[in-house]
């Protein structure tokens, strides 16, 4: 008589495997490894070499190729190396590297951690734009409707030309009842202005100015800015030193202002952690940095890599800060909402 047997299968069979057990079997395969703790030294020392110069970032001389200054402008970029220094960690089955790669991390988190949350609030009494419109720009109609669009009770543009200056004026017109052009840039705003003059940034012709803006809740002096452009060159590194001479010029005319509340709107090729904009950056706050959502890069508009246009202030509250949706220039319109009352 025949006999039957029957087997079972048990949980190891061919059935779907359970979220988590691949991520355990990887913690099974590093224990008892002594290798983990010699592997991946380079890794590690990539990761402290990282942190390093993130914390210490300013101490980087700028009298080879403004080297300083180009670490500075793209800081927040140096986060992209950890997940790549994590995954070869992780490869390399490294504990030394994973621990060293706390260093960076806790330094990026606490140096821009703040500014992947949201902190944009509600209120407020006055509405900024700027943007650099681009001397090439193939609709300087749309662009001016664009900006307009935003709602904004003050508009600054910069790059303007001759020929463009009528076209933007007429666009905008409708919207806004006074404006200014002096040089490259102007402003066009809802309220009243008065004191209107160019702004000597070292130049040789003018690319800045100053006017006063009559608000409903009093004067604001409101400067628009466009400081010349840096280059990054093989032969030279980054060529700077023009426009660094022109952001002391630009923080020597905000110190000598008269007006309490100060309002700066403009291209300043430079972004909040470059050294040489701190004649600017030490006396006035930045409203995407207080009350943005994200970084708030406005360069180059196909991929905005850099915050290199400014909104910045003195004894005005920033609620919100935020871009604008691209135009026809090469830079992205951004804007704020200050509380002028505070």
């Amino acid at each position: 008589m025949a006999q039957a047997y029957m087997t079972e299968t048990d949980d190891g069979g061919s059935g779907p495997e359970r979220p988590g057990s691949r991520f355990r079997r990887l913690l099974q395969g590093w224990r008892g490894d002594p290798g983990i703790w010699r592997r991946g030294l380079v890794t590690a020392g990539l990761a402290v070499f990282l942190a390093l110069v993130m914390l210490f970032h300013a101490q980087i001389p700028n009298n080879v190729g403004n080297l300083g200054s180009l670490t500075e402008t793209f800081l927040p970029w140096l986060g992209f190396f950890i997940p790549v220094l994590l995954i070869v960690a992780v490869v390399r089955k490294s504990a030394t590297a994973l621990v060293a790669l706390l260093l960076p991390v806790i330094i990026w988190v606490n140096s821009f951690g703040g500014l992947i949350t949201g902190k944009s609030g509600t209120g407020g009494d006055l509405t900024v734009a700027t943007h650099n419109v681009n001397a090439d720009n193939p609709d300087p109609t749309g662009t001016a409707q664009d900006v307009a669009a935003s709602g904004a009770d003050v508009v600054a543009l910069e790059e303007l030309t001759p020929a463009a200056v009528p076209v933007y004026e007429k666009a905008l017109a409708g919207e806004y009842k006074y404006h200014a052009v002096k040089g490259t840039v102007g402003l066009w705003s809802k309220y009243p202005l008065s004191d209107t003059r160019p702004v000597d940034i070292k130049l040789g012709w003018v690319r800045a100015m100053r006017t006063t803006v009559t608000t409903p809740k009093g004067e604001v002096a409101v400067h628009v800015a466009h400081l010349p452009s840096v280059r990054v060159k093989l032969d030279a590194g980054f060529t700077a030193n023009q426009r660094d001479n022109s952001a002391d010029a630009l923080g020597e005319a905000i110190a000598d202002e008269k007006i309490d509340k100060v309002i700066l709107l403009g291209d300043l090729n430079g972004t909040m952690n470059d050294r040489a904009l701190n004649a600017v950056t030490s006396q006035l706050r930045s409203t995407q940095g207080a009350a943005g959502d994200g970084f708030g890069f406005s360069w180059p508009a196909s991929f905005p890599m850099a915050r290199i246009d400014q909104i910045m202030v003195k004894d005005v509250e920033p609620v919100s800060s935020w871009t604008l949706p691209k135009t026809g220039s090469d830079h992205l319109p951004i804007a704020a909402r200050v509380d002028l009352s505070s």
